[in-house]
């Protein structure tokens, strides 16, 4: 990915994006084509390393790709929005402001028992926290048995990372106040959200 030098983020920071908006694309290639799968995946780091775990449809031909290749991209989009140049002091062209982080790695189809231990952890994030939430425990063991022999599960190993944060950096404090403050009106929430990402961005012009 291109990403000009004002526009990188830090490896910590691109991991934390990889773990707060988890539902990332995977993409892959079958030797002819380009596969992509939305799916969603766990990030954990463990002794210094990154991996991240999820699971496809086993209908889904792209599992025929996640054994033992060492050519796969995540793709994790955060915020993003249109930028219009006339929130600008000045004329100007429009852009588009967003973060997001790829993610480089070598993938592996990973055993039943793994695949139980990244789909109780999965219910554990998300449903711990709702009333009466749905966790493992809660389900029939032959239930869940015969609901796993429709899904692949794969571990990537992540050992590259790029991370962009494309937020206006260029602008003066003026036009910078001005489209976080267009975006703050902004009824669609993922607008609002960028706004927040700017916001921390340059913290000195809004205390």
């Amino acid at each position: 990915m291109y990403i000009p030098k004002k526009y990188r983020i830090d490896h910590d920071e691109a991991i934390q994006i990889m773990k707060s908006y988890p539902f990332a694309i995977l993409i892959t290639a079958d030797g002819h084509h380009p596969l992509a799968t939305h799916i969603p995946v766990e990030i954990r780091e463990v002794e210094g390393k990154i991996f991240a775990t999820g699971h496809i449809a086993s209908g889904n031909m792209q599992k025929k790709t996640l054994e033992n290749n060492k050519d796969v991209l995540l793709i994790f989009q955060g915020p993003h929005a249109y930028i219009s140049s006339s929130w600008y002091a000045s004329e100007d062209v429009p852009t588009w402001n967003y973060v997001t982080v790829h993610a480089y790695g070598t993938s592996r189809i990973i055993t039943d028992n793994e695949l139980a231990s990244a789909l109780e952890h999965m219910l554990k994030r998300y449903e711990a926290h709702r009333k009466n939430g749905r966790l493992w425990d809660t389900f029939e063991p032959a239930f869940l048995k015969s609901q796993m022999k429709g899904i692949v599960g794969f571990e990537i190993e992540i050992t590259s990372i790029q991370g962009a944060a494309k937020l206006s950096q260029n602008r003066n404090h003026t036009d910078y106040q001005a489209i976080v403050a267009e975006l703050e009106k902004s009824n669609e929430p993922v607008e609002r959200e960028l706004a927040q990402w700017m916001r921390k961005q340059r913290r000195n012009l809004f205390v």
